[in-house]
C-alpha cells in the first residue's frame, strides 16, 4: 500500500494566495464599476451644456439713505433647449452697469435638495430673481446716482452658470446683456 505524503503547510499557503487573487481581483472590480459610473454620468455634459441664460431686467427695489445701498432686482431667464432635465444651483455673476463694474452676485439654491429647487424641463424658460446690494461710495457715486435715477442704458453682467441633474454637474461661462 502506498502512503502520499500530506503537507498541511503547502495547503495553507496554496489558500493564502488563493485568497489575495480574490480579493486583488474584487478591488479590480470595483475600480471598473466605479469608472463606469463616472463615463456614465459624464454622458449628461453636452445636453447640460446647452444651458441657455440671458439678463432679463435689473430693477431698483428699495432704497436706503441711511446706509447709502439699494437694493436691486436681477432676473436672469434661464432656458433649457437640450431633452435633459436639470436644476441650477448657482449663477455666480458680476454685475455692469453702461460698462462700469457694480459688483459681484450670486443666484444659490445649493442649501435646497434638489427637489425643492426650479425644474428646468425640456424647452422650459424660467426667470430666476436674485437681489444684488449696490452700495454708495466715493468712486461710485455717479453711477450709483444713475441707477436710482434710470439713468442707464444697458446693464450686462458676465460669470458661470452651473447646472445638475442626479448624475452630474456642468458649469458654463457667460456673458449678457439687457
Amino acid at each position: 500500500m502506498t502512503t502520499f505524503f500530506s503537507c498541511t503547510y503547502c495547503d495553507i499557503i496554496e489558500l493564502g494566495l488563493q485568497n489575495k487573487i480574490i480579493v486583488y481581483a474584487a478591488i479590480a472590480g470595483l475600480f471598473g464599476m466605479m469608472g463606469i459610473i463616472v463615463w456614465y454620468a459624464s454622458l449628461d455634459n453636452p445636453e447640460l451644456e446647452q444651458v441657455e441664460i440671458k439678463l432679463l431686467n435689473v430693477e431698483v427695489k428699495d432704497v436706503n439713505k441711511i446706509e447709502n445701498s439699494a437694493k436691486l432686482e436681477v432676473t436672469f431667464l434661464v432656458k433649457n433647449p437640450s431633452e435633459k432635465t436639470f436644476t441650477v444651483p448657482i449663477i455666480g455673476y458680476q454685475l455692469y452697469a453702461d460698462g462700469q463694474l457694480l459688483g459681484s452676485g450670486q443666484y444659490s439654491t445649493e442649501d435646497i435638495a434638489m427637489p425643492g429647487r426650479a425644474v428646468f424641463y425640456s424647452g422650459v424658460e424660467i426667470p430666476l430673481k436674485n437681489t444684488f446690494i449696490l452700495n454708495k461710495s466715493d468712486e461710485n457715486s455717479e453711477i450709483y446716482q444713475a441707477v436710482l435715477d434710470g439713468n442707464i442704458s444697458s446693464f450686462s453682467a458676465e460669470g458661470s452658470i452651473t447646472t445638475e441633474t442626479s448624475w452630474s454637474l456642468v458649469e458654463k461661462a457667460f456673458k449678457i446683456s439687457t
